[in-house]
Formats: C-alpha cells, sequence, structure tokens
C-alpha cells in the first residue's frame, strides 16, 4: 500500500523547508539599506552638536587637569609653578608647565586638538601654598566648534588655587 499523496508532500516540505527561510532576497537587502541611509541622514547632523560638546569637554579636562599638576607640583616643590601657553600667549597651540628651577625646563606640556580656540591669561603661576599669584581668577573659555554647533566649556580657577570646571554659554 502507498502512502497517501498527501503525507509525501509533507515529508518532502519538511525536509526542504530549511532552504526558504536560510535568507533574504536582494530586494529585502536593498530596501534595508534604503531605510538605513534614510535613519543616518536625519540623525547625523543631530551628532554634530554632540561631537562640539565632547570636544569642548576633552580640552577643558586637559586644561584642568594641568591646573591640578601645576598647583601639585608647586605645593611639593614649595616654589612657584607657572603654567603657560607654549607659543607666546596663544593657548591654541598648547601649555606647558615649567618647572621652577629652570625656565627651559617643562615637566608637562600639552597640544591643543584641531577645531577649538582657548581665552585665557597671559599664564597661571601657583606659590608655595598652592595658591594664584595674580591677585585674580584666572579663567578660560574653551569654544568647539564643529560644522554648525558651537560648545562652550569654561576652567576657572579660584583664589585658593582650586581649578573647576563647568559647560556654560558664558562663563
Amino acid at each position: 500500500m502507498q502512502p497517501p499523496l498527501l503525507l509525501i508532500n509533507m515529508r518532502s516540505a519538511q525536509k526542504h523547508r530549511h532552504l526558504a527561510v536560510a535568507g533574504f532576497t536582494t530586494v529585502e537587502l536593498m530596501i534595508v539599506v534604503a531605510i538605513m541611509g534614510v535613519l543616518t541622514a536625519v540623525a547625523a547632523p543631530s551628532f554634530t552638536g554632540l561631537f562640539a560638546s565632547q570636544k569642548a569637554k576633552n580640552v577643558g579636562s586637559e586644561l584642568f587637569f594641568s591646573l591640578l599638576r601645576a598647583r601639585s607640583e608647586a605645593i611639593a616643590r614649595n616654589a612657584n609653578v607657572t603654567l603657560a601657553p607654549t607659543v607666546g600667549g596663544n593657548w591654541q597651540q598648547g601649555w606647558k608647565i615649567l618647572d621652577p628651577a629652570s625656565a627651559t625646563t617643562i615637566l608637562d606640556s600639552h597640544e591643543n586638538s584641531t577645531g577649538t580656540t582657548i581665552a585665557g591669561p597671559i599664564s597661571v603661576v601657583y606659590d608655595g601654598a598652592g595658591r594664584v599669584r595674580s591677585g585674580t581668577s584666572p579663567m578660560f573659555v574653551i569654544t568647539a566648534i564643529v560644522g554648525t554647533s558651537t560648545s562652550y566649556q569654561c576652567v576657572s580657577v579660584d583664589l585658593g588655587g582650586r581649578p573647576y570646571q563647568k559647560k556654560a554659554p558664558t562663563c
């Protein structure tokens, strides 16, 4: 006796079922690629604000930690330690911490990243107690521009010598 035709077709379908769901067609792939392209085009402009904010925050953090290092060196050496721009009064080119024993010896230095500007004092000098010698609170304004987005980061030093950092449109 022969098995019913319906049973044979079901067995055949079960054997070949994995072939029917094993992949996707080129049309389906092209639809997914088109949808991803549209979503990326819509989302990309919103990332420029994030990139600008992150760039300003990173440069601000580097400057903040350089101020902490300069203060720490001044206290440890019980001498005046200077944080100054690498080139003249231009903080955009980077900054350096000068050894108080030798004006030509650099304890630490940082290069600035492209796309940011820094407005700040001519230099910051810490005395042996870790206080700022100028009698005024030094303030730095970091501006990062990415595309059409602009972000600001402020780094200030109180008269006690402690630096602090904040994000603000103006300082």
